[in-house]
């Protein structure tokens, strides 16, 4: 996003809009000005309509800053899933579509909030401390599309110092590995500077038991009581063989 330096007023109209706090007040001058390295690409400002000289306006973006906006804007068509914005089908649709199986743990982890956004380069350090516990990452996901190499996590090198507003790494981990992946993730996010929530999902045992609630207990994890149980009203499209 940029501010037509000619049409802008300095009124400051639309600085408290963006999410990651970019637009600032040029020095000495009654002028604001968009911080092209903390930018996300995420449109809000100009779908705000909050100026009134109409000042701000989105250029045409090139690769690689275009990926900001196939993250960050909930109207960009993202180009791995032809889906807008981050692209990632929800993964609580578990009981149509068979992704996480018995004996498997699911996790998602959401790097990045308003007022932080995410790097890929700290995106790769951990999807990186995740492919050494030996994770399969989930190939639909848009976040595994821009790896250079999915085996090891590395992201594409010309995109590792974009920013975005949220990325999701998802993928799924035999329960008997579930334990070291956590810790992986604890001792990971000391080395980021972002921030990540993590969702745990699993099918619910005959008995009503959650096979990993105890897995991620004894990883140090406290459970949160935000919990969705997916009850499998939907039309299953894979069955458990």
């Amino acid at each position: 996003m940029l501010i037509d330096q000619e049409t802008c007023i300095g009124c400051e109209d639309c600085q408290p809009y963006c999410p990651v706090q970019a637009i600032r007040t040029v020095e000495g001058e009654d002028l604001s000005e968009i911080d092209q390295d903390e930018c996300v690409e995420c449109g809000v400002c100009l779908r705000a309509e909050v100026c009134p000289t109409d000042a701000i306006y989105m250029p045409e973006l090139e690769w690689p800053r275009e990926v900001r906006a196939f993250f960050s804007n909930p109207l960009t068509m993202h180009p791995s899933t032809k889906l807008e914005g981050r692209g990632t089908e929800e993964m609580k649709t578990n009981d149509v579509t068979g992704r996480f199986r018995k004996g498997v743990a699911g996790i998602g982890i959401e790097m990045g909030r308003p007022g932080v956004g995410t790097s890929f380069r700290d995106l790769q350090t951990v999807a990186m401390a995740l492919a050494s516990i030996g994770v399969e990452f989930e190939p639909a996901n848009p976040t595994t599309a821009i790896m250079a190499d999915p085996a090891t996590g590395k992201v594409m090198e010309e995109i590792l110092d974009e920013k975005v507003l949220s990325a999701i790494i998802e993928f799924t981990v035999d329960n008997h590995k579930l334990k070291n992946a956590l810790e992986a993730l604890k001792d990971v996010s000391s080395k980021i500077d972002s921030v990540f929530s993590l969702c745990l999902i699993s099918l619910v045992d005959a008995d009503g038991s959650i096979p990993t609630v105890a897995i991620a207990q004894q990883a140090g994890f406290e459970l949160r009581p935000n919990t969705k149980t997916n009850v499998g009203l939907g039309r299953p499209l894979k069955l458990e063989v």
